[in-house]
């Protein structure tokens, strides 16, 4: 098979947003010293990068100064069009860039609120209705991961190492715990590889969560361990509904986890976590400015919120970094609600246009559930 059609069919299973996200995650090397595929010789015409014939190999560098010194990850593997990916399957995480492993799945509900076409490996769900527009859910697979901790430095596009948060089993009203570098990744951004590497992920509880063995395809089989803490702390890990809206060539996808009810001063305050990510699917650079949420809660009460950018930042949105991610706390003293509201977006001439956050709701767990387990076995 000629070179240049062994580079077009690797690039165009692996990369979501097309030659240009190719680009972006060879590039963001140099200056970030995350992962990359290196390909040492042919060029492609169409996209300007290197290719190799026979090896697809997957290189990371090391912190040094230079950013030029690259080793060995691994091997690139088939994305996989049908199916799920297993526990122990290792990827690169074609976004954010980093090196990490699959502990296990997750089946949501995705209620896209954009106008596509239906995706075959989709099961219908029944419709629910977000403001005044009926979305029908469908079934989408996520993974619970670990992250690397050797590239959470690099990930410039996220406000913090993702992690799991959870409320503490004592009194302290105010005490909020987290298990860091757990992350849930979409099917569509992982891109497979392999390693002859036994700890090829650096991670804490990594070798508490998963056992090498080399006769099993990918290499690592869950622990006992793992297994017990997942079924402990499913109320807590679950995610159930994705919610996912674009505007203006800005999508903007939201996911809430519940986090579990507290007392304090004779009431119950309920908390949930939202993870939210923005993404520029244009070419135009633009910039988060301004925030304005609306909070309902099942009380009765409607609260209005308005600030300057997100978790004190104001993240630029261009070719080179079309994506940020980050996490925040919601508190109600009601057991649901419901958040919608909307991003002020500036562009480079000084205009600004509003984007929509799809509406998405709060809601407890209606099973009276012990707070989740820790990871100290």
């Amino acid at each position: 098979m000629a070179a240049n059609a062994v580079r077009r069919g690797l690039w165009s299973s692996f990369c979501k947003y097309n030659q240009k996200q190719t680009h972006r995650l060879l590039s963001a090397v140099d200056a970030n010293g995350g992962c990359y595929v290196y390909r040492p010789r042919l060029q492609c015409r169409a996209c300007g990068l290197t290719a190799g014939v026979q090896q697809r190999r997957l290189m990371s560098s090391r912190n040094r100064p230079e950013g030029k010194i690259l080793e060995t990850v691994g091997v690139f593997e088939a994305v996989k069009q049908h199916g799920k990916y297993e526990t122990g399957q290792l990827f690169l995480h074609s976004v954010f860039g980093y090196r990490g492993i699959v502990l296990f799945p997750w089946h949501a509900r995705l209620y896209d609120r954009d106008i596509t076409p239906p995706m075959p490996d989709s099961k219908p769900e029944p419709s629910g209705t977000h403001g005044s527009k009926e979305v029908k859910g469908k079934t989408h697979t996520y993974y619970q991961v670990l992250i690397d901790t050797r590239d959470c430095p690099y990930i410039s596009q996220r406000s913090q190492t993702e992690a799991v948060t959870f409320l503490a089993n004592h009194d302290d009203s105010r005490a909020l715990y987290a298990i860091p570098g757990l992350d849930y990744v979409s099917h569509e951004d992982i891109l497979p590889y392999n390693s002859t590497e036994q700890i090829p992920i650096q991670h804490e509880l990594f070798e508490r969560f998963l056992l090498f063995n080399p006769s099993k395809t990918p290499p690592f089989t869950a622990r006992d361990t793992l297994k017990a803490w997942q079924e402990k702390n499913h109320p807590w890990l679950e995610l159930s509904d994705v919610h996912r809206e674009t505007t203006e060539n800005i999508r903007v996808t939201v996911i809430p986890f519940y986090m579990g009810m507290r007392e304090a001063q004779n009431s119950h305050v309920y908390w949930w976590r939202y993870c939210i990510r923005l993404e520029n699917m244009g070419s135009e650079v633009v910039q988060l400015r301004e925030r304005h949420w609306r909070i309902f809660s099942l009380s009765g009460t409607l609260e209005t919120v308005r600030g300057r950018g997100v978790v004190g930042r104001e993240p630029v949105l261009s070719k080179e970094q079309p994506a940020f991610q980050y996490s925040s706390h919601v508190s109600l003293q009601a057991p649901s609600g419901h958040m919608w509201g909307t991003f002020r977006i500036e562009r480079t001439d000084g205009s600004h246009f509003d984007v929509r956050i799809p509406p998405f709701s709060l809601e407890s767990n209606k099973d009276d559930k012990a707070p989740p387990a820790g990871y100290t076995f």
